[in-house]
Parts: structure tokens; C-alpha cells; sequence
């Protein structure tokens, strides 16, 4: 059995989500990427066979609009991999900004637990979870801020003992939403610039470029403070823009910047 291991975190240019400053921005896009994490249970492996993540808008009293996280590392993992702080990527998308109130994991057939004697056996799963293991989330994704999903499995609660030697997959999972990233925006003028744009902290670049009408969105920015500096063709409109500071959850708006 193939059993997926500990994917490291990456954070650098991230790919995530962004906001805008409106209080409650719910147009545009954002990207959800999902992890998973553990508490520690008393059992030599947990495995769970997952094979799709799907989130659900609000749905006001409908039926849920499910969408499929399309970019998903499907497999067997061992949720005690993954205790004491450490997590793994399962899947992440492109979503439209808005309220998010459910995921769900829709998982395979090859759950099992590894007893401390070394016997394995069969994880099954209710028939109440046979559409999938649905958990609360109840959160708002601004659009363009960076999020991270956290999906925090308890091993010990999820396991349940049915006897004869049986048990139950019944998922015990808290989940927490956070946002891990802002952004920078502004307007180029002369726009026919095109500068390049590079967002420089003490141990990192980020780099971007203004659209043909001199705007441009940075995202996936740390907290943390900046130095700007654009950069034009042969050097003869460049401009150094110092201290710009940036939170986790929304997008610094320069406003007009004027090359001279």
C-alpha cells in the first residue's frame, strides 16, 4: 500500500489568497489550499484513502453548491505523520471570493489501522459518510488574500471500536481558517512604462509587472515591511517606493505612482 508522507510547507511566492481593502469584498477570485494535520492517537498508523476535497458557498437554505478543489494530491495518508505541528498539502484551487460553509473529503476504500502489535485492519466508514466526510468551516474569503485551510484530524477520537476486533472511521476533525498572506496594488503613470515592479524584504523578492493601463496586484505578499522599486526600460523612469508595510489579510493600495 502506497501511504503519502509529510509534504513540507512552502510559503515564498505564494499562490494563494488576496483582498482588496472593502470590509467585504466578495468579488474576484481567491485560492483555497487545504492541509491536514494531527493530534496523536494510540495506534502504530492511521490511514485514510482520500480522494477528493470539495467546499461549498453558502447555500441560504439550498441544496450545496459543491465545488472540486482541482488541484488534489489524491492518496493514502498516515494522520500520525503528521502530528506535533507538522502538516501535508491535500488539495488547493481558484475559487470565487465569498462565504465558504462546508468541505468534504470524499475518501476510497483502503482506510486501515495498524494496532501497536502490528495487526492490520479495516477502517470502514459509516453509510452515513459513503458522499463523503462533510465538516463546518463557516468562513469568508476576501478576494486576493492568501488562505490556508487547516483541517486538524484528532487520530484517537476518529477511531472508533465496534468489537470483535472491528472499527469505525468517524472522522473528529476541528477546522481553522486563516489568512497567511495580503498583497500590494497601484496605478503606473505614465502607464506606456511598463515598469517592472520588485517587492524586496530582508530575506525575500517578490516580483511583478503594471498591465497596459498601469495597473498592477501583487499578491501572496507576507506580513511584514517592504521596499518597492520599478523598474523601466534602459533605467530612465525608475522609482523606489520605502516602507510599505503589508498585513496577512488584506491588499495595500499605493494608488497612483508617478514615474518621472
Amino acid at each position: 500500500m502506497k501511504r503519502k508522507h509529510l509534504i513540507p510547507l512552502m510559503l515564498g511566492c505564494l499562490v494563494w489568497f488576496s483582498a482588496c481593502d472593502n470590509d467585504n469584498d466578495t468579488t474576484g477570485t481567491t485560492k483555497m489550499e487545504v492541509r491536514m494535520t494531527d493530534a496523536p492517537g494510540d495506534y502504530a498508523e492511521v490511514n485514510i484513502d482520500v480522494q477528493s476535497v470539495q467546499v461549498s458557498k453558502e447555500a441560504d437554505g439550498k441544496d450545496a453548491d459543491w465545488i472540486t478543489l482541482d488541484e488534489i494530491n489524491p492518496g493514502v495518508y498516515n494522520l500520525l505523520d503528521f502530528a506535533n505541528g507538522r502538516d501535508t498539502l491535500l488539495a488547493s484551487a481558484t475559487l470565487p471570493a465569498g462565504n465558504i460553509s462546508q468541505i468534504r473529503l470524499i475518501l476510497g476504500d483502503n482506510n486501515t489501522l495498524k494496532l501497536k502489535d502490528g495487526t492490520v485492519v479495516p477502517l470502514k466508514t459509516p453509510s452515513g459518510q459513503q458522499s463523503g466526510v462533510k465538516l463546518a468551516i463557516n468562513a469568508t474569503l476576501e478576494s486576493d488574500v492568501t488562505y490556508v485551510l487547516l483541517l486538524d484530524f484528532d487520530a484517537g477520537k476518529s477511531v472508533v471500536a465496534r468489537g470483535n476486533g472491528q472499527y469505525n472511521l468517524k472522522p473528529v476533525v476541528r477546522t481553522i481558517t486563516q489568512a497567511v498572506a495580503g498583497g500590494i496594488k497601484g496605478t503606473v503613470t505614465p502607464a506606456e512604462y511598463k515598469p517592472g515592479i520588485y517587492v524586496i524584504s530582508a530575506t525575500d523578492t517578490i516580483t511583478g509587472f503594471a498591465n497596459d493601463g498601469g495597473d498592477f496586484l501583487i499578491k501572496g505578499v507576507p506580513a511584514g515591511t517592504y521596499t518597492l522599486k520599478f523598474f523601466t526600460e534602459g533605467d530612465a523612469h525608475n522609482k523606489t517606493v520605502e516602507n510599505v508595510s503589508v498585513t496577512q489579510n488584506q491588499i495595500k493600495d499605493l494608488g497612483a505612482i508617478t514615474l518621472e
